[in-house]
């Protein structure tokens, strides 16, 4: 990795920070959006390459596995915040349900095999070749 990488990126997050604040205190609380459709059926196209990339780098052992499971938890953190905040009344159950039954917990089995690739990788090489001997007798 090149060395001015690192402190570029930390300069960036710095950067966000008063850039974050500023704009929660000019943006309306409430604005009619335009392709509203498309950013929440283009989230989720996303969203399922992310987690299909995920599952055939798993199948295969790749060690895209972890940028895909990375990626993928991204992604399913970024729905839950926008799906709650974006929510009222009944809309706002059913976001909070399904944050809290599927997006979270599959955000949290995402970061697991990012954190633990490396055994993550073993125990799919050794289920890939038991299933392999399965269907072979």
């Amino acid at each position: 990795m090149r060395r001015w990488i690192p402190p570029l990126l930390a300069c960036a997050a710095l950067a966000l920070v008063p850039w974050a604040i500023w704009l929660t205190t000019v943006l309306p609380s409430h604005e009619v959006a335009e392709h509203w459709d498309l950013a929440w059926g283009g989230l989720d196209l996303m969203l399922a390459a992310a987690l299909l990339a995920t599952a055939v780098a798993a199948w295969r052992g790749s060690t895209f596995v972890e940028a895909s499971a990375s990626c993928a938890g991204t992604l399913l953190v970024v729905d839950a915040w926008f799906d709650l905040l974006t929510s009222s009344g009944r809309d706002l159950t059913y976001a909070i349900v399904l944050a809290v039954v599927a997006e979270l917990p599959l955000a949290a089995v995402c970061l697991w095999i990012v954190l633990d690739s490396e055994n993550f990788a073993r125990r799919m090489a050794s289920w890939r070749s038991a299933s392999s001997s399965m269907s072979r007798s």
